[in-house]
Parts: C-alpha cells; sequence; structure tokens
C-alpha cells in the first residue's frame, strides 16, 4: 500500500493527498500508508467521504467537498476528492483509496476508472490475507 500510495502521489501534480484508510475493525477505518500532510487517523463507516465509499461499497466523486454532507475535513485546502473502496472477492471492504486535491473537479470518468481498476487488483491480490489477518468479518 505504501507504494501504490506513493507512486500514484507522484505521479499527478494535482493529487495533494494519497493514501489508504485500512478497516481496521467492523465499520471502522483508520488511517495507512499515505502521502501528503497529515490525515485524519480514524474515520468510522458513518462520516465523512472514505466512510460513505466504505458503507456503500461504491466510489465516491466529489467535486467540491463542501458540498458533501458530513464532510470530515482532514485538510481546509482540500476542495476535490475521490475514495474507491479495495473489495474481497466477497465485497469485504479491506481498505479504500482516498485521493485529495487543492483544485476543484480535479478528477473525472477516466481516473474514476483507472482508480477502480488498480483497486479491484488490489482486492484480489491482498482481500483474504488481509482480512484474516484483521480478523474483520
Amino acid at each position: 500500500m505504501a507504494t501504490v500510495a506513493c507512486e500514484l502521489h507522484h505521479a499527478f501534480d494535482h493529487f495533494h493527498w494519497t493514501g489508504f484508510y485500512r478497516t481496521v475493525r467492523p465499520a471502522h477505518l483508520q488511517v495507512g500508508p499515505y502521502q501528503g500532510g497529515h490525515g485524519c487517523l480514524d474515520i468510522p463507516f458513518e462520516r465523512g467521504v472514505c466512510g460513505a465509499a466504505a458503507r456503500e461499497r461504491t466510489t465516491q466523486l466529489v467535486p467540491d467537498v463542501n458540498q458533501f454532507p458530513g464532510h470530515i475535513a482532514c485538510s481546509s485546502s482540500t476542495i476535490s476528492e475521490i475514495v474507491v473502496p479495495v473489495m474481497t472477492q466477497r465485497g469485504d471492504v479491506i481498505a479504500v483509496l482516498d485521493v485529495d486535491s487543492d483544485l476543484p473537479d480535479a478528477f473525472d470518468a477516466h481516473d474514476q476508472e483507472a482508480l477502480e481498476d488498480l483497486c479491484a487488483m488490489l482486492g484480489a491480490r491482498w482481500g483474504d490475507e488481509a482480512l484474516a489477518s484483521l480478523r474483520v468479518t
């Protein structure tokens, strides 16, 4: 996860914060490997963009975070965000990939498709191992 976050973050100028929040217990995310300023430490599935992605098991493409109900402002400079769930073959969320930008509407359908493909590969690769090591059900 650290390598993926680093490579993505440095490949795109508009990626201000790039990282993973891992499912550490049922319905709860904790900051994992990331690049950028400080991230939020803990996020329940009921809160924020990351929580919505995990709870709904769908990508959240947010052109303006100020318009997202319940947005958690980890950084006051973030304007747009995309969050993609990383899921096992069974559909369990083991993490979310969160990318923030200081630019409005910084992410598009192409970004969404590419990040979803990446997260599907990560879920298939790490899914069962990660789930077993975390003992998440």
